[in-house]
């Protein structure tokens, strides 16, 4: 059994595990760790634990000490450094015309490196930019490119439902998100209702879609035609979670009624679904619904968090 130790080096950022030796530190205590790029604060967020060897695929760093005030004030330092760097990026940018937003300024804890992380819709030669930055800032420069659901993730907010974006507070990996999930909950196909702040398809939509899928596995599709015990009827709607399934039928006099029955009350005659029509407004919200998704596997693709540890 190993004991390791979780600290994260910034707010929207993963927990990486330290090998803590005879450290005594507490959850929010600053830390100096040992990474591959050499030393870096961080701080404490998940206690002390046991963990089997098995379970670790490679040697863990160690916790060099617990920050003293020199490195506090260091710290401290280098981001007002970055806030300098920050505007004078951006000028750079500007004089040269590159087609590029940036985003943030990062200095290794060692000043050994300057990272600048930006958006573009393509590829940037950022070659001379680096040159004229490297002229000015007497270290290796670096410039990473990100996705704008990473950038709102560095930013950080609020989402619709009024508590912190899930991927500032607890969400350390973006996973695919798709206008099938959104149709199989019966969400409104409306982007803007169904879009974060970073104008990409809400995270929030993945949480539930295993459930969804599990109940629509053997709930009837709309329009399939299914027995009941006033006969034969039509699927109208479908309420997943509850596995509630409203039923159409036509009386003597060819009139049309509904009726409410648990799926499991229900026998499926035919499974079919009928084709749904669709308007002129539905049809654009579509297309821009397509235009997101296809955005965000561009941005599943960017949005690789560099492992350094």
């Amino acid at each position: 059994m190993k004991v390791i130790i979780g600290v994260k080096f910034r707010k929207p950022g993963k927990v990486y595990f330290f090998d803590p030796g005879n450290l005594h530190v507490n959850i929010k205590t600053k830390v100096i760790v040992e990474t591959s790029l050499g030393e870096e604060l961080g701080e404490v967020v998940a206690k002390k634990k046991l963990l089997p060897d098995t379970k670790l695929n490679t040697p863990l760093k160690p916790i060099i000490r617990i920050a003293n005030n020199k490195d506090l004030k260091h710290y401290e330092e280098n981001k007002k450094k970055e806030k300098e760097a920050f505007k004078t990026c951006e000028s750079k940018i500007k004089k040269l015309g590159l087609d590029m937003h940036l985003t943030d300024v990062e200095y290794s804890f060692d000043n050994s490196k300057l990272l600048f992380y930006f958006t573009a819709d393509g590829r940037i030669d950022f070659r001379e930019l680096v040159k004229e930055l490297a002229a000015i800032f007497k270290t290796r420069i670096e410039l990473r490119q990100i996705g704008v659901r990473d950038e709102v993730k560095r930013i950080g907010g609020n989402g619709v439902c009024g508590r912190e974006l899930c991927c500032c507070s607890f969400l350390n990996n973006f996973e695919a998100v798709s206008i099938k999930m959104a149709k199989e909950q019966n969400m409104s196909l409306n982007p803007s209702k169904i879009s974060g702040c970073c104008g990409r398809l809400m995270c929030c939509l993945k949480y539930e879609q295993e459930v969804y899928e599990d109940k629509l596995s053997h709930l009837p599709k709309i329009g399939a035609i299914v027995k009941t015990d006033e006969g034969e009827g039509t699927v109208d709607s479908i309420e997943t979670l509850k596995e509630i399934v409203k039923v159409k039928f036509k009386d003597d006099n060819n009139e049309t009624y509904y009726k409410k029955y648990n799926a499991r009350d229900l026998k499926i005659i035919k499974n079919i679904s009928t084709e749904e029509v669709v308007d002129e407004e539905e049809k654009e919200n579509m297309e821009e619904l397509q235009k997101l998704e296809e955005l965000e596997k561009q941005d599943i693709a960017t949005d690789k968090d560099e492992d350094i540890f």
